[in-house]
């Protein structure tokens, strides 16, 4: 927001780097739109981290997922952002398409596999190798289903 006007984004537009973002040096962030679930369904949310500590220290892989679930027990929509393996968090977009429609059930996190997450661009440093965070990503992120279908 500015004395020009609102402008509304979404976050994968806004969040453009370390630290940095799409704002500009005249506007003020003045709020955050989170999508209601869709109608007559219900939701679960969960994270997971890897690291060596669980608060304070940064992340190996971290994993933030919102699954909705039909009366019927059917995934309606799924929504899985994986970050510490990108330099922004990047959304799973092929794997959240693939979920829709199966069973809401712990083993659904099966169907979890590393082309789902090729558009993660991890990095080699002190904390692991870029192919230790891609095979760790794939476990977090099945991790974090498992939890939100339980």
């Amino acid at each position: 927001m500015s004395r020009g006007g609102a402008r509304v984004m979404p976050i994968g537009q806004f969040v453009t780097g370390n630290r940095r973002t799409a704002r500009a040096a005249n506007e003020l962030v003045a709020g955050l739109f989170v999508p209601a679930p869709f109608p007559g369904t219900t939701f679960t949310s969960t994270f997971e981290k890897l690291g060596s500590r669980a608060y304070l220290v940064i992340s190996i892989a971290m994993v933030a997922a919102v699954v909705e679930t039909m009366a019927d027990g059917r995934i309606a929509r799924a929504r899985i952002a994986v970050g510490a393996c990108s330099e922004v968090a990047r959304r799973l977009a092929d794997l959240e398409a693939d979920l829709v429609g199966l069973r809401a059930v712990p083993t659904t996190a099966d169907i979890v596999r590393p082309h789902h997450l090729a558009e993660l661009t991890p990095i080699d440093d002190v904390r692991g190798s870029a192919g230790y965070r891609r095979d760790a990503a794939v476990t977090v992120v099945r991790r974090a289903l498992e939890r939100a279908l339980a």
